[in-house]
């Protein structure tokens, strides 16, 4: 049985730091050679953008100012998320011997997991069999289609996930909504469809019931250990990594620099 450290963010945190333990926790599994699962959720609306996608095209940010929407840019490739009321997963690992050695196979297999832990919860939850021709070149929010191995419930994309990869080392993360924020997501993405809304799953909506965040994580930390057969170890970031992680989000993700014109901060190493 594998044992992976559970990074669990009980509280709403600002999206820069989101982004910023995301990425630490990546850096440190390929140092490490551990497997990280993370749970976090948002402490005001934000709008993450894929690393290489051009703000301009996706994203409104006049009314990002104006309806206080914060704005970051992961990591990860992908689309457009906005992130507020839902469950963010992480995982960040190397281990071939678990997850596989390619992008697709831990996608799939972390879809797997997710898959588990929604059905947990009572949701009839699957894989999408293909991505529909032409999403991957749009310029639609992620949340608009499925694409293969993402998590779908009774049609509708309930979860969405990037992945970034370097080596056998990867980070992925995703987004798992609570409630639909459907005329805020309208009101910043220019790209946004409306004949695409009932194509978003919320797990409020599929449940027919509110579901608080910590309810949600119970359930998926049970899919991943059921899934993986792991042995999950709590703990809390220390010290010394917090003060590395605080150092990445100024430098990065707090900086127009990355967010607005994807330039990669100089002199800082994990």
């Amino acid at each position: 049985m594998s044992e992976w450290e559970l990074i669990y963010d009980r509280e709403p945190l600002p999206g820069s730091w989101n982004m910023a333990v995301d990425e630490f926790l990546f850096h440190e599994a390929r140092k490490s050679g551990k497997t990280f699962l993370r749970f976090y959720t948002w402490l005001r609306p934000t709008a993450s953008l894929g690393c290489s996608q051009e703000i301009s095209r996706v994203l409104n940010l006049e009314e990002c100012r104006k309806r206080g929407v914060d704005v970051v840019r992961r990591m990860t490739g992908g689309k457009l998320v906005l992130h507020h009321f839902e469950v963010t997963y992480s995982v960040a690992s190397a281990r071939t011997d678990i997850f596989g050695a390619t992008l697709e196979d831990s996608y799939r297999l972390i879809s797997e997991a997710l898959v588990q832990g929604l059905r947990l919860m009572g949701l009839p939850a699957e894989l999408a069999s293909s991505t529909p021709s032409g999403y991957a070149r749009s310029h639609l929010p992620c949340f608009s289609y499925p694409a293969r191995h993402e998590v779908v419930v009774n049609g509708r994309k309930a979860i969405g996930s990037a992945q970034k990869r370097s080596g056998s080392g990867f980070l992925q993360h995703g987004s798992i909504p609570l409630v639909k924020e459907l005329e805020l997501l309208a009101a910043i993405s220019p790209g946004f469809d409306p004949a695409r809304a009932e194509s978003i799953a919320s797990l409020s909506d599929e449940l027919g019931r509110t579901v608080q965040y910590h309810q949600a994580v119970d359930f998926l930390v049970e899919g991943f250990r059921n899934s993986f057969r792991c042995r999950l170890e709590e703990r809390k970031l220390l010290p010394e990594e917090l003060e590395k992680i605080r150092k990445v989000e100024q430098l990065k993700y707090a900086s127009w620099k990355w967010t607005g014109e994807k330039v990669e901060p100089e002199g800082f190493d994990f």
